[in-house]
């Protein structure tokens, strides 16, 4: 008889182990000239002309508008094994060229923030390329000398680390294509839960007037109407295996068929029309049990050690200090309808549940932003009513100056004796992610920052690079249902860190190369989380210490009870992801030569796909002797929930409306409204 575990309990919003300047809309500047001057107007505010939205899609060279349907997307096929902490996942992604002339290719396509990109393969009809990794530079040359010879070929390129660009040259006609990709990740539980994350699409990116087109040219902006299903097959097969009974697996975003093997061992399938939210798979433990402890692994040339700590309870209420609350709101075009309405619910929630030493305040943004008041409020029941009141007004629209805001909430006036906490909450839509992170990291003495990434296809690069480079957590809460569970469980987050002062001491046991340098606090039920080096004999003990509000916390993990397995042979690729995230992903200071390469020599050595190494594979063979290829862009669906204000009102518009629009607009009515007046 089949296993079934147990209901999975009510789910909280997961955090994942991911800001926004335009023109105003022309419906928010109308309501401006029609109402008092408010937050709605002020935070829609000094938009500009040159505003520009970036999305993914399928450019063709040379080709015909009747070639949109002559070399499509077929299918994305995921196939991922997840066993104990570490998932191993390949991607298989089908083209056809069905039209009756050579094309050249290039699809964005998204993927996980903590992916160890390693290894492609480029298949068309039975010959197949395993790809060679280069510099970026020299993959790139290479690429472009065989598509100029006429030879078929792939590129794999990362853009971001979850947004990946793959080119293909001289597909021929008839020609079916398989691109295959490779990647592993480490799963972190969250309060005992641990979530398995494939994302189908990429939102649309707002890129402000500041931003470079270079930065910028990996993605146009064609998408679907709001509401359009892709014509791509999305299969998704994940094998669970946890060694010990799974008390409950469940997918918050999709309805896919489970079948038990054993109490252990499940398989997850998911076939169809799924490509504009993410998939997710949430699992637990029996017993609440978290997997942890150290895991070793013994390679050819180097040994690599993951070590995983559970942390104390929390401290007592009584315990903690005033707090102060700084929330960030994005009111932008992308926002409309769900995701502003679930960040609402968000929002009441959160201001509800402040204590009465809890002061707070509200900044709301789009194309420029607004302050609730010049200092934080104290949170009674008045001040809360008067916010709320506020948040209801509010439709969405305009573009999204992310930076802009954070500068103004990190310059609110502070009280002494206070702890500061600023919470982003938006879909995370931007462009410009690492200015953001940097404005973060300068002022990482003053605040915490933690995030909520509202919507089924969030940019996770900057809803976690955030709370990353602020030393707090990344929330993502995908439907108006979670919203609730979230503000309870960021209370409970931020109420106190449960883990202060950590030090890892390693005794008799010779490490190197340890990822993270310096231990954050922790500030919830969440691991603590250590890779590294090691050599010599396998010997000594790893203690870790730190302090709770009361106590002192002491634990330590004998290295000879951990023997190396070769199941544990994706921590070099690990290790590595992890460096590179540190030095690459996040860049606070920007890309120093340093940094530039060491990444370079990290991707190199260990077969990775970073910002300046790329997956480059060639067939030997001319296949085309100089026929012309062909032009245009496919549009993707447009994430689940986001309306088409996200790319300007429409499906290939690109840009939201320009000022001379909303000024025509509001000119139309304000005449409209002297004309009513005089006639009555």
């Amino acid at each position: 008889m089949p296993y079934v575990p147990r209901d999975f309990p009510t789910p909280s919003p997961r955090i994942s182990p991911h800001f926004l300047a335009s023109a105003a809309c022309a419906a928010c500047v109308l309501l401006a000239l029609l109402s008092v001057p408010g937050l709605a107007q002020a935070a829609r505010a000094g938009g500009d002309q040159a505003s520009r939205t970036l999305s993914p899609y399928v450019f063709l060279e040379g080709a015909l508008p009747e070639d949109v349907e002559n070399f499509p997307l077929e299918a994305t096929r995921v196939q991922a094994n997840i066993s104990g902490v570490i998932a191993e996942v390949t991607v298989s992604q089908v083209y056809q060229n069905r039209g009756a002339h050579p094309l050249h290719a290039r699809y964005v396509f998204p993927g996980s923030t903590r992916a160890a990109v390693s290894g492609m393969r480029f298949q068309i009809g039975d010959r197949m390329v395993t790809a060679r990794i280069k510099e970026r530079s020299q993959a790139a040359t290479e690429f472009a000398e065989a598509k100029a010879a006429g030879k078929s070929a792939s590129l794999l390129d990362q853009e971001r680390p979850n947004v990946f660009t793959m080119s293909l040259a001289n597909i021929m006609p008839g020609d079916r294509v398989e691109v295959e990709l490779r990647y592993s990740e480490l799963l972190v539980p969250e309060e005992g839960t641990y979530q398995f994350v494939y994302p189908t699409v990429v939102g649309p990116r707002y890129a402000g007037s500041q931003a470079s087109q270079a930065d910028s040219s990996w993605v146009k902006s064609p998408y679907l109407p709001a509401g359009a299903p892709s014509a791509a097959l999305v299969d998704i097969q994940v094998n669970v295996s946890t060694g010990m009974p799974l008390a409950a697996l469940r997918s918050p975003s999709h309805q896919p068929e489970i079948a038990w093997d054993d109490p252990s061992l499940a398989r997850v399938s998911l076939r169809g029309d799924a490509g504009n939210r993410d998939f997710i798979l949430d699992y637990r433990l029996a017993a609440g049990a978290v997997e942890g402890g150290l895991l070793l692994y013994q390679g050819q040339t180097e040994n690599f050690f993951l070590l995983t700590v559970q942390p104390p309870a929390r401290v007592l209420a009584s315990d903690i200090p005033p707090r102060e609350y700084i929330f960030v709101l994005d009111v932008s075009g992308s926002m409309a309808g769900f995701p502003l309405d679930t960040a609402k619910t968000l929002m009441k929630r959160l201001l509800a549940g402040l204590g009465p030493k809890d002061s707070f305040n509200v900044i709301l943004f789009a194309g420029g932003s607004h302050v609730l008041a010049p200092q934080s409020l104290p949170a009674t029941s008045q001040n809360v009513s008067s916010a709320l009141a506020t948040l209801d007004r509010e439709q969405g629209g305009g573009g999204t100056e992310l930076e802009a805001a954070l500068r103004t909430a990190l310059k609110l006036p502070r009280g002494a004796e206070v702890s500061r906490s600023v919470v982003v909450v938006t879909d995370g839509y931007i462009e410009a992610e690492r200015s953001a992170f940097a404005l973060i990291a300068e002022n990482l003495h003053e605040t915490n920052v933690f995030t909520f990434g509202i919507g089924s296809s969030v940019n996770r690069y900057l809803i976690e690079g955030l709370a990353r480079a602020g030393q707090g957590e990344a929330f993502v809460v995908t439907g108006p249902g979670e919203a609730a569970a979230a503000a309870d469980r960021l209370r409970r987050y931020i109420a106190t860190p449960v883990l202060t002062g950590i030090q890892i001491r390693y005794e008799g046991f010779e490490v190197y190369d340890v990822e993270p340098q310096v231990q954050p606090d922790l500030f919830a039920e969440r691991p603590l989380v250590v890779f590294g080096k090691w050599r010599g004999d396998r010997k000594g003990r790893i203690q870790v210490v730190g302090r709770t509000g009361s106590a002192t916390f002491d634990k330590s993990f004998p290295v000879e009870a951990s023997p190396p397995r070769p199941e544990h042979g994706a921590l070099p690729l690990l290790w590595a992801r992890t460096r590179i995230a540190r030095l690459s992903d996040l860049n606070f200071q920007g890309e120093g030569e340093s940094s530039v390469q060491e990444v370079t020599r990290l991707g190199l050595a260990y077969s990775l796909l970073t910002p300046y190494t790329s997956f480059i594979a060639v067939l030997e063979a001319i296949r085309n002797p100089g026929l012309p290829a062909r032009s245009v862009d496919q549009p993707l669906p447009m994430p689940a929930g986001v309306s088409d204000l996200a790319v300007g009102g429409g499906y290939g518009s690109g840009a939201e409306p320009g000022l001379g629009l909303l000024l025509l607009g509001a000119g139309v009515l304000a005449f409209v409204t002297l004309r009513r007046r005089s006639v009555a």
